[in-house]
């Protein structure tokens, strides 16, 4: 059977693929990822032995200004939903399955090519709060009207599909035209679907109930990572007390530069070494000191499970991450998703949440009192035990055989 996993986004939403992409294989299926062109997931994929199909331009040059983004927001819609459908029209068959998530229009072209061939089509969202519950509101999207304070979530889906239409409908439903397909008055929903998958710890990231759609949740996508720490960096761990890791992931960090200086400097005043992950900020906050490390790419798994605490952005997969290995989080959320995660670190009582925007010495230093705490550290080993890791070898025995009960 082919199965086509298709997004367009960071890290965090391939790598979750990536993890799916090996479990469909080990149970025979035909698996091909349409994903960014990105380097170091053509190299992540490579590794895996997964063939990565190439979909619009690489993000990190986007997200981080080395290349200039289209300005006219129609026609990046229009682009991105047309190169999505281009590539994974190529790769699908009838039959087989379409499995999407990501920026939106790279859904709606990944929707539109499974019902040109008749595939089997499956929309994931990464976080619960992407898809309409009346336990949650949506995001705000740049330039819509903002919410009223204390409006009803069910009212504020309702305007958020209409605010999706405004957004997308006029290009994503021309595009439908351009290839045959008829147009659909809500676009929102049509990409969704009626019965969309939900690849979220139910710990970490629950789906509430009731809701009005039938969310099949799934675990988090995760895979073993065998890969050894750097030799330079197990040394470091081994000659003193576990560390503070500092890494913000995909985010470029400009609003808030200061928090990953503050966040190094306030480890060291509370006695900590630091380990910090460069990312696409481009961190290097390091100074030539013996007390703390900068990292390149490197095993979250391994290295989560020897640190004090994660300081970080707030990224699926990095609060999935650390709270797997047990270890206190520090986040500092930006966009999306990120606030959703930060709060649910803070629910849990395995850590704290920090405003990038406004971040001082005495605010970062207060934050980590908390997160370092040991009633922390001791709530925080208790929810790693409780974290799943089955969730994708349940999504492959899903697709695969659909009968399955969930």
């Amino acid at each position: 059977m082919r199965v086509v996993l298709s997004t367009y986004g960071s890290r965090g939403d391939v790598e979750p693929l990536a993890a799916l992409a090996v479990r469909l294989r080990d149970q025979g299926a035909d698996v091909r990822v349409c994903a960014p062109p990105d380097e170091e997931f053509a190299a992540r994929l490579a590794e895996l032995g997964v063939p990565l199909v190439p979909v619009s331009d690489a993000v990190r040059a986007l997200v981080t200004g080395a290349a200039p983004a289209p300005t006219d927001f129609p026609t990046r819609v229009a682009t991105l939903t047309a190169a999505s459908y281009e590539a994974v029209l190529g790769q699908a068959e009838a039959g087989g399955a379409v499995v999407a998530t990501g920026l939106f229009p790279s859904a709606a072209g990944a929707r539109a090519a499974a019902e040109k061939l008749g595939a089997r089509f499956v929309y994931v969202g990464l976080q619960p709060t992407i898809l309409p519950s009346p336990h949650h509101a949506p995001f705000q999207y740049p330039g819509r009207p903002a919410a009223p304070e204390g409006a009803d979530n069910t009212k504020l889906w309702e305007r958020d599909a209409e605010s999706m239409n405004a957004l997308f409908g006029g290009p994503v439903n021309a595009h439908r035209v351009s290839v045959g397909l008829p147009t659909v008055e809500n676009v929102r929903d049509h990409v969704l679907t009626e019965r969309p998958w939900l690849a979220t710890d139910p710990t970490l990231g629950p789906w509430r109930r009731p809701a009005d759609l039938d969310v099949v949740q799934t675990g988090a996508w995760l895979r073993p990572d065998p890969r050894p720490l750097p030799a330079e960096l197990t040394a470091f761990l081994d000659a003193g007390e576990p560390p503070v890791y500092v890494g913000f992931g995909s985010m470029p960090m400009r609003g808030s530069a200061d928090v990953a200086r503050l966040a190094v400097d306030e480890a060291r005043a509370a006695g900590r070494r630091v380990v910090v992950g460069r990312g696409w900020a481009e961190l290097s906050e390091g100074d030539g000191r013996d007390d703390c490390f900068v990292v390149g790419e490197v095993n979250h798994q391994a290295l989560f499970a020897r640190v004090a605490a994660v300081v970080h952005h707030g990224g699926a997969g990095t609060t999935t991450a650390a709270a797997r290995a047990g270890a206190p989080q520090l986040v500092v959320p930006q966009i999306v998703d990120q606030p959703y995660w930060a709060a649910r670190v803070a629910e849990l009582g395995i850590g704290a949440v920090h405003d990038a925007a406004v971040p001082t010495a005495e605010s970062v230093a207060a934050a980590l009192r908390t997160v370092l705490a040991p009633e922390t550290r001791a709530r925080a080993a208790v929810v790693a035990g409780e974290i799943r890791t089955d969730g994708a070898e349940t999504a492959a025995r899903l697709l695969l055989d659909p009968t399955t009960s969930r």
